[in-house]
């Protein structure tokens, strides 16, 4: 066993289930999903909850969802001819521009905890999909231990909570979304129950 698995085994299961669900929103976010990943969507139930509803919501579209469906999808909502029809960063989110201070901010706290852009990425580092792997990573320890409650909710309130809901709204919405606006609404209603979670914290 790695010393990073052995700090997985510290995590609480609620936790671990957190980090699954970003991990989840993280790679529908990173990549068009493929025909494995749309099989384990439209495998997915969820309880009477709002974010259970939502979750059923996405695998009922995801079971009548084809791979080249959802790349024309994906591709719409975020690369598109010159640029998507949503720019999923939090620079251009709180700022209305790219490269901007919150990706700055974002990089010295990256630097601070170890994290580390992988190789093979060039996207810049506020993106959604990273801002959901990197909380994953924080949740369980990816990046060396698992964060503390408050330094998530630090974390989550610097570089998440001020656009990630508003983002998922806007995908719930947009003009090409009909897989990803299931993935929006899940994800606008996960945002919404981790700034409660992390509000009653600091009660």
């Amino acid at each position: 066993m790695t010393a990073p698995d052995a700090h997985i085994l510290d995590v609480s299961p609620e936790d671990r289930l957190r980090a699954d669900f970003y991990n989840f929103l993280g790679l529908l976010l990173a990549g068009p999903p493929d025909q494995l990943l749309l099989d384990q969507m439209a495998g997915l139930s969820g309880d009477d909850s709002d974010l259970g509803q939502a979750i059923q919501a996405m695998a009922r579209v995801a079971k009548v969802t084809k791979p080249a469906a959802a790349e024309r999808e994906f591709n719409a909502l975020f690369i598109g001819l010159g640029r998507g029809e949503l720019l999923p960063y939090a620079s251009f989110y709180l700022t209305g521009f790219l490269n901007e201070k919150p990706l700055a901010q974002l990089r010295n706290d990256m630097a601070a905890r170890g994290i580390t852009r992988a190789p093979n990425v060039y996207e810049p580092e506020d993106n959604i999909a990273s801002m959901m792997e990197m909380m994953a990573g924080m949740i369980v320890g990816r990046f060396g231990k698992p964060a503390s409650l408050e330094d998530q909710k630090t974390f989550w309130s610097k570089h998440i909570g001020p656009w990630a809901a508003h983002f998922y709204s806007d995908l719930e919405g947009a003009e090409n979304s009909v897989l990803y606006a299931s993935v929006g609404t899940a994800g606008r209603v996960f945002m919404e129950i981790e700034r409660e979670a992390f509000r009653m914290t600091a009660a």
